[in-house]
């Protein structure tokens, strides 16, 4: 039986103040589609590498070039700021098994670190922008800055970024399903939130998913 929601559920409640009015909306919690999840990584003005864990995002291609669009960047933070500096930056899309080392830049995003490596994480140039790619990912995706809107009219903080592919570098061992591929628990890693009941308020687990090839 499908229900209506037009408002919020009176079952779901904010865990801490803000998080369904400042942070997020309860249409999120309640509908919770995954995303997949990649390190946006540039240089900052001191010449250190950043590195900004990301995902609910999208990506297009269109006429010929290969777009992203990121979904939710903070402006007070060093993705934000790197990207107006130097216009370009990667997607390093990893496999599961350095998840732990993708949230670790996460606690170590002071401006005077090198957050790649200092997350255990290998730094290498990028073939066509000044920008660092990340090794160990089988896939990296060089981009140049396009465009930026308001996530929510009226409220600067946080921004959608327009992205262009320029470069793509993948793994062949990822690109030949015949060998590792790139779906799977051995490819793409999807970010699955705990999505919440309505009717209890109950909260699921948080995890993360891959992609199964079933037709």
């Amino acid at each position: 039986m499908k229900k209506e929601f037009s408002t919020k559920p009176e079952k779901i409640n904010e865990q801490w103040p803000g998080e369904l009015t400042e942070h997020g909306s309860w249409h999120d919690e309640l509908i919770q589609l995954p995303s997949p999840l990649f390190l946006v990584t540039s240089y900052k003005s001191n010449g250190k590498e950043n590195a900004c864990f990301q995902s609910r995002s999208t990506f297009l291609g269109n006429r010929g070039e290969f777009f992203c669009i990121l979904g939710w960047v903070p402006t007070h933070g060093h993705l934000y700021q790197t990207l107006k500096e130097t216009k370009c930056c990667v997607l390093n899309f990893p496999t599961h098994d350095l998840i732990d080392k993708c949230f670790k830049t996460i606690e170590v995003n002071q401006f005077e670190t090198d957050e790649i490596t200092a997350a255990g994480l290998t730094s290498e140039p990028s073939l066509i922008i000044n920008a660092p790619r990340i090794k160990e990912c089988f896939l990296n995706v060089e981009c140049e800055y396009l465009w930026e809107q308001e996530l929510n009219p009226g409220d600067p903080s946080t921004v959608v970024i327009g992205l262009k592919a320029v470069n793509v570098c993948m793994d062949s061992d990822y690109y030949d399903q015949n060998k590792i591929g790139r779906y799977g628990k051995t490819g793409y890693v999807y970010s699955a939130n705990s999505p919440r009941n309505p009717d209890t308020g109950e909260i699921g687990k948080n995890g993360y998913a891959a992609i199964e090839i079933y037709q």
